[in-house]
């Protein structure tokens, strides 16, 4: 029978077994007496394995077991504890002449006396433990099970070979923690490996604990020997290797304490894992093989298969594992003609020796992520992160995620596990230093770890560092000229992304083929029309056209501008036009200013005049100069190109009055007389001047 209890986590767990309408707790000695073994299986999980002929369970006929468990979880605070009730019925109901058990934790043996007490009445069973209180038989019950007495058999002593002989009565046996029951129909025989009557020997190179008993039964007149016998192995030493990352576990074929006559058969051969036997398929699936020669039965298991699992060990701040597992081995022989066959059944443990493993830091940090990224492993699963300590600050994990670091456990096909840490640069627990043209960003980070069957603490220290050239963005300018925006956009640090924005227009391969974009390595250039629909018109001014352009650089991620200006320009543009045919043109535009302008409901002076053709931004009209309400207005120049000759006769001034030469400012008229007296002189201009 087998229990699989968990996940216990940081907790206990205790074993107890009812009995008698009372709870008995298994101690370690009364479970090598009655057939319990518990053995750990992470991670977190204790499996407690029970013979079906235990002390505590009820026989139906020797083919059905019944064993009630009562399993305790509690941690530190024993009084706040979990209490579990498990049952179960086991059947069985075909048995081996004899049956053997090598466990861990006891060695079993299990004779059928059908044969050697030949008797119509069966031996009266006996039970290790004592029997419930019941109320006084009648006298005619009294009677009748006087004679049963007197007429069965009853276990009188216990004969051990140690090899020498060592003769006990039952209760001594018992006393010294050995086993001994019986069914009607089963012997059992029950010690633990280190038993003081138990002895080694070695067997085909395997050494082997060996526990031999002749039981004496006696009943009226008579008498009865029943001799038992269990051979298990001992220990790992010679007969487990450990190579090419394979485990090989050789069992001798002839198992010589066990054997009697020379007509001996092997049968059958059976492996499984964890007292679970296996077929073909699903050892061929777990890469197990069984090889069998003239003096072993080999069984190989690759070092992490399936089935088994790996053990954290922490030794000076330095972290080992081990590789167990739990393979079982099953024989069915026959030594003589008279059918009698031997079922012999070896639950083992195997636990590969400490291997240094240290764990491994990877860093995959991408500078231009702007964050480190680690990676810590591998583990087996019993290792557990707790903390995490950056610049002296120290973290749950909790807090860690809680803070953005995103802590992770993964874990692997082959049953490890790797911790996986984020830490973004920006965050304050990074010491950030300027260089020239360069930021260097660094993080003291100590993993703090702890084995969870023993809580054993393992601290692994690294030092993150990542230099980033700083970051110069795009930079864009323009200019107008010769009817256009004329834009450069000059290119910053190397794989900066960025997307130019016109107006709200995204500059695509297509706009930038259409304005002529030009590649120049460090800078690119292109021209917008100032009519082009990524500009506005602003305001209209004699014969010119304000025109805007508003640009901007981007994320591509985020679509958050890092650069954004307008430039506006005023560009000559021939709004009207006459031809010598008496025909006129006229062109309307939609200013920004008045957004829901329908440039459709246009019209001349004469409401029947509207524009021949529309879109978004522009309405054109042609016309007649003799219609649409047209006006006429008249304006002249002239120029006059007669020359006239001047003279000018030079006399000597009075000298007084006299005046002394000063600065300051001195008004002269020149008039032109029209026939030499100054009195007739020509009126105010325009008239022309040629000198």
């Amino acid at each position: 029978m087998r229990v699989n209890a968990g996940p216990l986590g940081n907790s206990f767990l205790e074993v107890a077994v009812g009995y008698n309408h009372s709870i008995v707790p298994i101690s370690k000695r009364l479970a090598s007496q009655c057939g319990f073994s518990l053995r750990p299986h992470p991670p977190g999980h204790m499996e407690l394995f029970v013979s079906l002929q235990n002390c505590f369970a009820h026989n139906v006929h020797d083919k059905e077991f019944t064993t009630a468990l009562s399993l305790r979880v509690y941690g530190d605070d024993a009084e706040e504890a979990e209490m579990y009730q498990v049952a179960d019925t086991c059947r069985y109901p075909t048995w081996a002449s004899r049956e053997i058990i090598c466990d861990p934790n006891y060695m079993e043996a299990s004779v059928s006396v059908r044969r050697a007490l030949r008797d119509d009445s069966p031996p009266i069973p006996f039970s290790a433990l004592p029997e419930p209180r019941s109320r006084s038989l009648e006298p005619r019950h009294a009677a009748k099970a006087t004679v049963r007495a007197l007429n069965a058999f009853q276990i009188k002593a216990v004969v051990f070979f140690s090899p020498d002989e060592r003769p006990m009565s039952v209760t001594q046996a018992l006393g010294k923690g050995y086993g001994v029951t019986n069914s009607p129909t089963r012997l059992v025989l029950r010690g633990s490996p280190t038993a003081p009557e138990a002895y080694r020997q070695d067997v085909a190179g395997v050494p082997m604990t060996v526990l031999k008993t002749s039981t004496i039964f006696e009943k009226k007149w008579i008498a009865s020997q029943i001799d038992s016998a269990v051979a298990c192995p001992t220990g790992q030493l010679g007969y487990v290797m450990v190579h090419d990352n394979t485990i090989s576990w050789f069992m001798p074929r002839h198992i010589d304490p066990l054997i009697s006559t020379e007509k001996f058969t092997l049968l059958e051969v059976h492996m499984g894992v964890d007292g679970q036997r296996l077929d073909a398929e699903e050892m061929a699936a777990r890469k197990y093989t069984l090889n069998i020669n003239d003096v072993h039965i080999i069984t190989e298991i690759p070092v992490g298969a399936i089935g088994g699992y790996f053990k954290s060990t922490v030794k000076d701040n330095e972290y080992y594992m081990s590789y167990t597992i739990a393979p079982m081995l099953e024989l069915l022989w026959a030594e003589d003609e008279n059918g009698e066959v031997t079922r012999y059944k070896v639950l083992f443990s195997i636990t590969t020796r400490l291997v240094l493993d240290q764990p491994q830091l990877v860093d995959n940090t991408i500078g231009e992520e702007q964050l480190f990224r680690v990676s810590l492993g591998p583990f087996a699963p019993d290792m557990e992160l707790l903390t995490l300590t950056l610049s002296s600050v120290v973290l749950s994990v909790a807090e860690c995620n809680a803070r953005g670091f995103d802590v992770q456990e993964l874990g692997s096909q082959n049953g490890f596990k790797t911790f996986t840490l984020q830490v973004p640069f920006m965050d304050p627990l990074v010491l950030k230093t300027k260089g020239v043209g360069t930021t260097r960003y660094s993080v003291d980070l100590l993993f703090g770890l702890q084995t969870l069957h023993d809580l054993s603490p393992l601290a692994y220290a690294a030092s993150l560092v990542s230099t980033l050239v700083d970051e110069v963005a795009p930079f864009m300018s323009a200019s107008c000229a010769h009817q256009s925006f004329h834009v450069t956009v000059t290119y910053g640090t190397p794989n900066f992304h960025f997307q130019v924005v016109l107006g709200k227009r995204l500059l695509t391969p297509t706009l930038a083929q259409q304005y002529g974009l030009t590649e120049h390595g460090t800078h690119v250039t292109f021209a917008v029309p100032f009519s082009d629909p990524s500009a506005v018109f602003e305001v209209i001014e004699d014969s010119n056209i304000k025109s805007r352009l508003d640009m901007a650089l981007r994320y591509p991620q985020t679509s958050e501008a890092f650069q954004a200006f307008s430039l506006s320009c005023t560009f000559l543009s021939t709004l009207t036009e006459c031809y010598p045919n008496g025909t006129m043109t006229v062109l309307a535009v939609k200013f920004e200013s008045v957004p829901k302008m329908n440039l459709s409901q246009l019209s001349l002076n004469d409401p029947t005049c509207g524009p021949v053709s529309i879109d978004d931004r522009f309405a054109s009209f042609v016309f007649s100069v003799n219609s649409c309400g047209t006006t006429r207005k008249v304006k002249c120049s002239y120029d006059f190109n007669t020359t006239y000759s001047l003279s000018f006769i030079a006399a000597q001034a009075y000298t007084e009055p006299y005046a002394e030469p000063a600065k300051g400012d001195l008004e002269v008229v020149l008039r032109l007389a029209s026939g030499g007296v100054l009195g007739d002189a020509w009126g105010s201009p325009p008239f022309s001047l040629a000198c």
